[in-house]
């Protein structure tokens, strides 16, 4: 992935915060809905981070089974519970169309990076796993090194806290907010 695009991504949503902030206009409801879609987004990001060696090995094993790019759904249903937390759907609209334009060029981008890494091994194992909606059973193709088990030691390696305390800080601001703003 180009370092460029890797900034768009992980810098371009941050120039939205405050705004998001601003204009939000939380209620008890969005925010347990948004909870909910959020938790469930960091719940595939810890298990994908506590898979995946990156640079190290293909994997295919966790949620690597079910799709090739559970980090990416994950975050796509943490920032989407976040922005559906926050009620503005102006905010959601920018973050499907933010998401949609960003993300799938680093998909896209990683996949061939991936391709030319490890050859066969990924081109089977992409032929049998969806690139983004996860299938329903896992995959088991052969030949693949990846590591089978999820370790708490390499998700914190892959510095998955910061989606935690991220999201976090984000449902507490959207928390001061509706109660600033009385709602």
């Amino acid at each position: 992935m180009s370092p460029s695009l890797r900034r768009i991504r992980l810098k371009g949503a941050w120039l939205l915060v405050i705004p998001f902030i601003w204009f939000a206009t939380p209620t008890p409801q969005t925010l347990a809905i948004g909870g909910v879609i959020s938790a469930l987004g960091l719940l595939i990001r810890t298990l994908s981070a506590g898979y995946i060696h990156k640079d190290d090995t293909l994997t295919t094993t966790g949620p690597y089974a079910h799709t090739r790019n559970p980090l990416y759904l994950g975050s796509f249903l943490l920032g989407l519970g976040v922005v559906i937390a926050g009620a503005n759907w102006l905010f959601v609209a920018l973050f499907l169309v933010f998401f949609g334009t960003v993300y799938t060029a680093s998909i896209r981008d990683e996949a061939a990076f991936l391709a030319k890494e490890y050859g066969e091994k990924y081109e089977a194992y992409a032929d049998e796993v969806p690139l983004f909606v996860p299938r329903p059973t896992p995959y088991r193709g052969g030949g693949v090194d990846s590591r089978p088990e999820f370790s708490a030691a390499q998700w914190w390696r892959n510095r998955e806290y910061e989606a935690l305390l991220g999201t976090v800080a984000g449902f507490a601001a959207l928390a001061a907010r509706m109660y600033f703003r009385g709602g």
